[in-house]
């Protein structure tokens, strides 16, 4: 099996300081969900993996997220694309979970849901959590500079191996050519 771990905010759609709120906040990057369906067209599993600490800190409920999420499945069925499963964390900051990133609890849930050994699984993020996590996880961690990519990168400490790619078409493009 193929598999890609993609996080959500900065990688396929716009991200926030504020947060994405709403379905009317969530607008997909220029190129992200043609992307994903060039994945899905080549046999790869997608799933998201992404930390969603606005339901803890009470800025939107879980009904809220699903249309959210709703959004982002119909934008992508209109492409041709789907992900094939959303994971997610709802906890904050302070709550000592494990599925938070920059901890691989999320990332290893996937590898189990999906029976996969996540060694070289390629995680897209575009923060240095996201790259942890990947690291942690034994995933190929990939630094997209969308999002907050670029101020990732500046500030350095990026995990061992880490792949940097202008956006996630451009990943999706050297994963293709690479199959």
């Amino acid at each position: 099996m193929k598999l890609i771990i993609l996080d959500r905010d900065g990688v396929i759609n716009q991200d926030s300081d504020a947060f994405v709120k709403s379905p009317d906040e969530w607008i997909a990057l220029p190129g992200s969900l043609q992307a994903i369906a060039r994945l899905n067209q080549a046999g790869w599993t997608v799933v998201v993996a992404t930390n969603q600490s606005g339901v803890a800190r009470g800025l939107f409920d879980m009904a809220t997220l699903n249309a959210i999420h709703g959004k982002m499945r119909r934008e992508l069925a209109a492409v041709g694309g789907h992900v094939d499963a959303i994971f997610m964390c709802p906890h904050g900051p302070d709550d000592g979970c494990n599925c938070r990133k920059p901890l691989p609890g999320m990332l290893f849930d996937i590898g189990h849901r999906y029976d996969v050994d996540l060694t070289a699984t390629p995680a897209i993020g575009d923060s240095l959590r996201d790259l942890q996590a990947a690291s942690a996880a034994g995933c190929q961690p990939w630094l997209v500079q969308t999002g907050n990519g670029p101020k990732t990168q500046a500030k350095g400490g990026l995990p061992e191996g880490t792949r940097v790619a202008a956006d996630l078409a451009a990943v999706v493009d050297t994963l293709l050519q690479d199959a």
